[in-house]
């Protein structure tokens, strides 16, 4: 009789347009069935739409005399290219994960700085 326990394996399957995103923010909220929906985006400055420059007497691209839209310096884009909607079991178990994620990393971060304080006497 053994006494190994049952074991199960995951495949990890990617889709062929797999492609990891960076994201600096969130932002999202329930749906109406109570599942929870995450927008991630990267937040910058926008570009502008066109821009017009002068042309100086020697043919080259002079200063900068139009900016559209006009507001631009005024403007950020959140540019949102993925969501994840969840139910609420997934998504404690998710905020589980990635507590113990963080918890990791601040692990290797803290023995990290020990290490470089004893490589440098403790001079940083």
């Amino acid at each position: 009789m053994s006494s190994k326990k049952p074991e199960l394996t995951f495949k990890y399957v990617f889709n062929y347009g797999y492609n990891p995103t960076y994201a600096n923010g969130a932002q999202g909220g329930f749906t109406p069935r109570g599942e929870l929906v995450i927008n991630f985006y990267l937040e910058r400055q926008p570009l502008p739409d066109s821009m017009t420059h002068e042309i100086t007497p020697e043919g080259a691209i002079g200063r900068e005399t139009e900016v559209e839209p006009k507001n631009l310096a005024n403007s950020m884009v959140r540019y949102i290219d993925t969501g994840v909607v969840m139910s609420y079991e997934n998504a404690r178990v998710f905020h589980t994960w990635m507590g113990d994620k963080l918890r990791e990393i601040e692990e290797i971060q803290k023995a990290q700085t020990a290490f470089e304080k004893g490589a440098h006497g403790g001079l940083a």
